[in-house]
């Protein structure tokens, strides 16, 4: 695989030549904003960069493609990367308490025009893509965007952006000239159009119906060109282009449609990207619907090393506080439940509305659902995402309509008040950030949650009936004995609070529609870990630990039972170390910490040790027929292939679009350049059936991607 580095000199050379000048100076990500692979102590602010702020209006798309009056909602409105700035500079963004941005895709994308129905449409949202290695005009150019990094890191503000690989733009089997026919550049040079593609650049198997996992994958997503993943011009081509806006400084990527791409592919790319200079915090869109759950979004989010939006979360908030068809014990059962089913429930993307979404505040509404959602959301586990203008109250039912033009920037909003009063906790209140989930009071109207981490305690309030106050009685919390006043300032009707000896509140009332937090810092008695990121990597990759208690002298880090000391140690500090990953067996580990003065941390689970540098394989067997309500999986000699254990066999595999049965096939991330040994099994989920004969042979390749085939063995 190539290196980062020779990536990175490349991209460099050719992305001078895109300026016509030299390079902009990159930001160092060691000096400008700290760790990039932990966001559980920031506040993310997602913006639609159109729909934000217009601070260069000489970048406005002309014609057809803009609406000056920002009536038509599906043309451009002028937002750009300068008008972000200025939201920076003027104090509005800082001082509400964000500390990381999520803006739309960067990358250049299509200008025409396209006509739908009679409507025109414009890519103002940034994903109908045509060069990854190339700006959105619109938004600004290579130097505009690396004003934006630098300005946002200069007020310790990260910049993630979203990156959609998925597909290009809008395209027609039948016929070439309509839109651009899904064309793809690199760096100005057309790699291939969607119809003739002598490149197989792209699937061309037709619209996906949703039906499956296989039929979202392989086909397009409504009429936008397809991008085929398993193709060594494509792995190459992204690969490179992440690499380039990761050299300019960018904190953190937003995947689209992660549902809808090879599930090998991504873990590879992930992998290439934690390998390289700059590994950052990454998350994937798996949309879910209201109580809508899936074990492969489950096992996605467990397994790729990349994070998830916390679908789950928003919709049962929304059901909660929005439109009122559950209860608040629906919503600690929704909250207990994740956290058990995910790994990483700290790194989890939660949120209350977006771009995908109708806006949470309803026209004519009382605003106070949203404001106790966003109490809720930015002192839960997870890393809490702002939909721009939701602290404006903003409105909109469905596309475009929930994207909009931001109303305004008033920063006497109750909803700005109250982010800007909780925002600052996340980094403050260790508990906040990484603790524990305990529900300490509950009926279907007063949910009341505490979280712990180490000694810092945070109890939280929320009584979501307008009309009706309710008396607590017998709650209990961790909270040291004495008197708490409401962080919020009865902002939300909050009160104070006495805590006894024993941890027994006092009882009081909690008011109508009343909000309240409070919460307790201390010093950690023994060290704990709170995060390991990124989660997955392999030998000699730096990893971050966050957490509290380290103390200031370096001690040993342990991953299992391997101790890593001296050199290795990156750095240490009390709430942070910086550290190599040793050369143990491959598989998931734990991680621990033993301080100086020989204290040992709890565990951190499920630490992904890759066995090498990833490459992607299709694996494909012929002839292996199976009864109703059996599937084929793939296991082999590395961890990667479940290291010859059936229970962690990788799959089922796919036999419908790509290959049809009785072929079998799937998308795999294995190590490069590895001698591999692999077998087949049939398992219906209680009996499991090896193929016979020998071990199946193959060597992958050091870059890109390969393919393998195979007869079933009987």
């Amino acid at each position: 695989m190539k290196s980062h580095s020779k990536v990175a000199a490349v991209l460099s050379l050719s992305l001078s030549m895109v300026l016509g000048a030299a390079l902009p100076a990159m930001a160092d990500p060691a000096t400008s904003v700290n760790n990039k692979v932990n966001y559980s102590t920031d506040v993310m602010y997602q913006i639609v960069t159109d729909r934000f702020s217009d601070g260069n209006p000489s970048n406005n798309p002309t014609g057809a493609a803009f609406s000056s009056d920002h009536s038509n909602m599906k043309l451009y409105f002028g937002g750009d990367w300068k008008g972000i700035i200025n939201k920076i500079n003027d104090g509005y963004l800082t001082g509400m308490g964000v500390t990381a941005l999520w803006i739309s895709q960067p990358v250049e994308n299509i200008t025409s025009v396209v006509n739908y129905s009679g409507v025109n449409n414009t890519s103002y949202h940034g994903y109908w893509p045509k060069d990854f290695k190339k700006t959105n005009a619109a938004f600004g150019n290579f130097t505009d965007f690396q004003n934006l990094i630098s300005t946002a890191h200069a007020n310790n503000i990260k910049v993630v952006i979203d990156f959609a690989p998925n597909h290009t733009s809008p395209a027609s089997s039948s016929q070439p000239s309509f839109a651009e026919n899904g064309a793809l550049y690199d760096n100005g040079t057309l790699l291939g159009n969607y119809t003739n593609d002598s490149k197989g650049l792209f699937h061309h198997k037709g619209g996906t119906d949703f039906s499956t996992i296989e039929d979202g994958i392989y086909r397009n997503l409504y009429d936008l060109a397809d991008i085929n993943q398993n193709n060594n011009t494509i792995d190459k081509y992204f690969k490179e282009a992440i690499g380039l806006w990761l050299d300019l400084g960018v904190d953190g990527i937003r995947f689209d449609a992660v549902k809808h791409m090879p599930f090998g592919w991504q873990k590879s790319l992930a992998s290439s990207m934690y390998s390289g200079n700059h590994p950052v915090f990454t998350f994937g869109e798996w949309f879910l619907g209201p109580d809508e759950t899936s074990p492969d979004n489950v096992k996605f989010a467990n397994s790729s090393g990349m994070n998830l939006l916390d679908f789950a979360y928003a919709q049962e908030v929304r059901e909660v506080f929005k439109d009122k068809s559950e209860t608040m014990t629906d919503l600690n059962s929704v909250l207990e439940s994740t956290a058990s089913s995910y790994n990483y429930i700290h790194n989890m993307v939660t949120f209350i509305d977006n771009h995908d979404m109708d806006r949470f505040q309803a026209a004519g509404s009382s605003t106070r659902p949203t404001e106790q959602a966003l109490a809720l959301t930015l002192t839960s586990r997870g890393v809490p995402a702002i939909y721009y203008g939701t602290e404006q109250y903003m409105t909109g039912v469905g596309d475009p309509y929930n994207r909009a033009m931001m109303t305004g920037f008033n920063t006497n909003t109750t909803a700005y008040k109250l982010i800007k009063a909780l925002a600052p906790l996340r980094k403050s209140n260790p508990a906040i950030a990484y603790g524990t989930t305990t529900q300490r009071w509950v009926n279907n109207d007063v949910y009341i949650y505490e979280r712990k981490f180490g000694n810092s305690v945070a109890l939280v309030a929320i009584n979501r009936n307008t009309s009706t106050p309710y008396p607590i009685t017998s709650l209990l919390s961790s909270l040291p004995a004495g008197n708490y006043t409401d962080v919020l300032g009865g902002l939300l009707n909050g009160n104070s609070i006495s805590v006894g000896s024993g941890g027994a509140v006092t009882n009081f009332t909690l008011a109508a529609g009343g909000t309240a937090v409070w919460q307790s810092t201390a010093p950690a008695s023994t060290p704990s870990v709170a995060n390991v990121g990124p989660t997955m990597g392999k030998p000699g990759n730096t990893v971050t630990i966050d957490g509290q208690g380290f103390g200031s002298s370096a001690g040993t880090v342990y991953f299992g039972t391997t101790a890593v000391t001296g050199s290795n140690i990156v750095s240490w500090e009390d709430s942070e170390i910086k550290v190599k990953i040793p050369n143990v067996a491959a598989g998931k580990t734990t991680v621990k910490v033993t301080t100086a003065s020989s204290t040992t941390s709890n565990a951190f689970s499920n630490f992904n040790v890759l066995t090498a540098d990833q490459v992607t394989v299709r694996f494909k067997v012929n002839n292996a027929t199976t009864s109703l309500g059996s599937s084929v999986y793939l296991v082999g000699n590395v961890a990667e292939l479940g290291a010859w254990s059936a229970s962690d066999a990788i799959g089922p595999m796919y036999n419908v679009v790509e290959e049809t049965y009785p072929t079998w096939y799937y998308d795999v991330s294995v190590p490069a350049g590895t001698p591999l040994q692999f077998k087949l099994i049939k398992s219906n989920g209680t009996t499991v059936t090896w193929e016979g004969g020998s071990n199946h042979t193959y060597t992958s390749p050091t870059s890109g991607v390969g393919t393998v085939t195979v007869d079933w063995q009987n």
